[in-house]
């Protein structure tokens, strides 16, 4: 099984060349972009979270983007369906793995993500550039399904009978405090596996015998009947790629809390365990 992360060694050794895409992006700010003009990895091309990927208007704060936006996006990287993709954020993978698992929901069949992000980069000696590169648009087309995904039933479902991966940090999970969401709590039967419990102090992904064992005791094994949520999709799609690099595949609830409590005739749960 071929890895969906890669070292800056890594990178700089891929032959052909990857299309490169900068995913930085701040829940809380300053704007990604900001970032990215400040310096980023040469020929990397920026992709904004928040406002190039996001469909129209619908249930959840980040909602999937609708084909015609990503086909757009991806062409004007030069990407093609079977090319080398590469994606990173400012370090903890958490956007490089929304817009990974994006790519991947749409086609895109060889997309890794830096672990470490732009800080290994510069950790391992990578000089950063200003200049945004031209490059020959290419003819990909997205096509949906390409990942599985689940919509509220079906998450409450995974909850009942599997192990349904809540990825938010412990206290939202709780219910104890909710900064971006009118209702805190979680779905009942949820398990928490917070996206800080996957990671190194330096943003790195944990290695794999330390996520195996982590997830083992939190019910996961590869027969495991498992998805997972966060609070709108994003932070879940990190879990995803943590739990690929094991060789276990998890849908994803794009919708995620800000979708649940939509509903006010779904349960609601609150409290650590």
């Amino acid at each position: 099984m071929t890895s969906p992360l890669i070292s800056v060694d890594e990178l700089r050794a891929l032959d052909p060349q990857p299309a490169l895409i900068d995913a930085t992006w701040n829940l809380a700010g300053p704007p990604g972009r900001e970032a990215y003009d400040a310096g980023h990895l040469p020929g990397a091309h920026f992709v904004d979270l928040d406002t190039e990927p996001p469909a129209p208007p619908g249930r959840g704060r980040h909602p999937l983007p609708d084909e015609a936006t990503v086909t757009a996006l991806i062409r004007r990287t030069g990407a093609t369906a079977d090319g080398p993709v590469v994606v990173y954020d400012a370090a903890n993978s958490l956007a490089a793995a929304r817009a990974w698992w994006i790519l991947r929901y749409y086609g895109l069949t060889d997309v890794r993500v830096l672990d470490g992000g732009l800080a290994a980069y510069r950790a391992a000696g990578g000089e950063l550039t200003t200049a945004v590169p031209s490059v020959t648009p290419s003819t990909f087309t997205a096509t949906p399904g390409h990942l599985p995904l689940v919509d509220a039933e079906g998450a409450a479902k995974v909850a009942a009978t599997g192990v349904l991966l809540d990825a938010r940090a412990p206290e939202r999970f709780a219910g104890e405090v909710e900064p971006m969401d009118k209702i805190a709590g979680h779905i009942p039967g949820a398990v928490n596996t917070p996206m800080a419990a996957l990671l190194t102090p330096d943003g790195h992904f944990k290695p794999a015998a330390d996520l195996q064992h982590y997830f083992a005791t939190h019910g996961v094994t590869p027969d495991t009947n498992i998805a997972t949520y966060c609070g709108s999709g994003v932070t879940a799609a990190h879990t995803a790629l943590a739990l690929t690099t094991l060789g276990i595949q998890a849908p994803v609830y794009i919708g995620s809390w800000s979708d649940w409590i939509t509903d006010p005739t779904r349960p609601i749960a609150t409290g650590r365990d």
